[in-house]
């Protein structure tokens, strides 16, 4: 937060928060509830936030606040301070006392309604005083949001080949193909992978990992073509409810087996003879994260906890 003048006054952290919250809100009462803050604090700290850096930051009216083009360029760095100040403190906090504070866990949509419960009953039962809070995304956007500080530890399917970020991997998982009852291959248990180069292979939307492993696995199996993309879904029950409705098969993984199927009984499983195909579930962290040893130490203990599920545990 130096400024170029080595006299020149320094902003302070509290001036940034306010600026940032006006910055937010466009509207000083408005700032002032969010933070905390009496509106005239508020205004006396952005006041003498402009002084500091000798810039207007906001254009001022009797009735709207705007951001000055300054004041827009430092808006966005005020932010970024005070995410990292956060960060550090954070981090602090985890060397201080392991498995305490907040832990912000970022899971794929293919991943969390199948994992979760036994996640949270592990957290639950080993470490009651972490502050567990789940984000559901795509993976890329999980991405983005721990290499911003956003996110600290991701629960995904790897492997990932991206740099600054360290993988943990917890365990192995098959997939089985699902298909109509009256499919011809509904409910065989020695499917070649070769019979995926002539289904009807039904998908999931773009931006979904499942999906690029879903044509990887076909061009494994020899398919020259990717399926002809008719129908697409944006989750996995909308895509098992129209496999149920005879508009082609899927690939699903074995834990969201149970969960998908139950009472459906327009549908049935078949499974691949060995080697039948598989997916890798993760976790993945900052690299030189200073929460490394307390994330590798919840990765050794989800991977004990999930023993009873149908997986292989990562050695």
């Amino acid at each position: 937060m130096a400024v170029g003048n080595r006299g020149a006054k320094q902003p302070t952290l509290a001036q940034l928060r306010a600026f940032a919250a006006v910055a937010e809100h466009l509207h000083f009462r408005d700032a002032a509830a969010a933070i905390g803050m009496s509106q005239p604090a508020l205004s006396g700290a952005v006041s003498a936030l402009e002084e500091a850096l000798g810039v207007q930051l906001l254009e001022r009216t009797t009735r709207k606040v705007l951001l000055s083009p300054a004041g827009e360029r430092i808006a966005a760095r005020a932010t970024a301070v005070l995410d990292a100040v956060s960060g550090l403190l954070e981090e602090a906090e985890a060397v201080r006392a392991p498995f305490t504070g907040a832990l912000r866990l970022g899971v794929i949509p293919t991943v969390a309604p199948y994992l979760l419960p036994t996640v949270l009953g592990l957290f639950h039962r080993r470490y009651p005083r972490l502050d567990l809070q789940v984000h559901e995304e795509q993976t890329a956007s999980l991405l983005d949001g721990l290499a911003a500080g956003r996110l600290d530890l991701l629960l995904l399917a790897v492997p990932l080949g991206v740099p600054g970020v360290t993988e943990l991997p917890l365990f192995d998982e098959d997939f089985v193909l699902l298909a109509p009852r009256d499919h011809p291959l509904a409910g065989r248990r020695d499917i070649p992978r070769e019979e995926l180069r002539g289904l009807h292979l039904l998908l999931l939307d773009e931006g979904h990992c499942l999906r690029d492993q879903a044509l990887d696995i076909c061009r494994e199996a020899g398919r020259s073509e990717g399926p002809d993309v008719t129908t697409t879904a944006a989750g996995l029950s909308t895509l098992v409810q129209l496999v149920a409705g005879g508009l082609g098969v899927t690939l699903l993984p074995r834990t969201a087996l149970r969960l998908e199927t139950a009472r459906n009984e327009y549908l049935s499983t078949g499974y691949f003879a060995e080697p039948a195909p598989t997916r890798r579930i993760a976790f993945a962290m900052r690299t030189g994260t200073a929460r490394q040893a307390e994330f590798t130490t919840l990765a050794a203990a989800l991977r004990e906890a999930v023993r009873p599920l149908p997986v292989w545990p990562a050695q």
